[in-house]
């Protein structure tokens, strides 16, 4: 299914591009939905994509070699991936899951990387992008060296995109926190230990679910956690 002008004119990168251009790749992109947990991208298919989220949420994961998953990153509404691969022509480093029913918009490799070549600012946002990328990597790396799973699952929250409410930096609000299940698979835990680890955090009023929302109630506190400087909470 093709895209409409209007649509791919909210997705951020593209908004610098004059309209002309926006006609033109609303020709060339194409819809794609994908059910829950679907695979949205391999790092085995030969195909090269930029892919621009619509709606839903994806999730950047890898497999170790006993095939067990680590999660890399997220993708939400507005955002993009694949462009390691458009930059370098090499395969996908990682596989990209959908982690609820999504709609992705696709734009070909070969068109992507001209119109980075062809847009500064574009190849401004993209180099942007993969220094935050390595960035990542290398804080996940220093993650998972923790020995303690409520450490690194304090690590994570702090990590995660937070909303002040009314500017006031203590009620932070991680909007659509992620599943126990996709930290899970972030900290090198299983669900149940997310969970748990959840519930001494609960209990000791350091975060509160708010719905699809998570309320982070002391960061202070939750730092010296990711930190070690005080100990985790006990039951």
């Amino acid at each position: 299914m093709p895209t409409s002008l209007q649509l791919i004119s909210q997705f951020p990168l593209l908004q610098p591009l004059p309209r002309e251009t926006l006609e033109s790749l609303s020709g060339q992109m194409t819809l794609r939905s994908f059910a829950r947990r679907a695979m949205v991208m391999s790092k085995d298919s030969p195909a090269q994509e930029l892919g621009f989220l619509v709606d839903g949420r994806l999730q950047g994961v890898d497999f170790t070699v006993d095939g067990r998953s680590v999660g890399l990153y997220f993708v939400d509404p507005g955002d993009y991936f694949g462009e390691l691969s458009v930059v370098d022509s090499q395969p996908l480093s990682e596989y990209v899951m959908a982690a609820v029913k999504s709609t992705v918009a696709f734009l070909d490799s070969r068109t992507a990387r001209q119109l980075i070549l062809n847009h500064p600012e574009l190849a401004r946002a993209v180099m942007t992008r993969l220094a935050q990328r390595v960035r990542s990597v290398m804080a996940q790396r220093t993650l998972l060296s923790l020995p303690n799973p409520i450490q690194r699952l304090c690590v994570l929250l702090l990590q995660l995109p937070r909303r002040a409410a009314d500017g006031n930096l203590p009620q932070a609000t991680v909007d659509q926190a992620p599943t126990h299940q996709e930290l899970a698979i972030m900290i090198n835990a299983s669900r149940e230990t997310v969970t748990r680890s959840f519930q001494l955090l609960f209990v000791n009023r350091i975060v509160e679910r708010d719905g699809h929302a998570l309320r982070v109630l002391r960061p202070e506190m939750l730092k010296e956690i990711a930190e070690g400087r005080v100990d985790p909470p006990k039951a």
